[in-house]
């Protein structure tokens, strides 16, 4: 019983490590924002198309 405990802490403990480096790696190189940017002239695209029923 003590084997399958301490194996299913490692394993979590490894589950844990592994999304922080993850998140860390976006967050410090900023690949959120440059995804975003990537993505921007198409969402620009789509949402210019859109009728409106309001005009300024």
């Amino acid at each position: 019983m003590k084997k399958l405990l301490k194996k299913l802490i490692l394993r979590l403990l490894a589950l844990a490590l592994g999304f922080f480096v993850v998140t860390f790696t976006v967050y410090f190189f900023n690949l959120d924002m440059k995804l975003t940017a990537l993505i921007e002239p198409f969402m620009l695209r789509h949402y210019d198309r859109i009728e409106r029923k309001t005009y300024l």
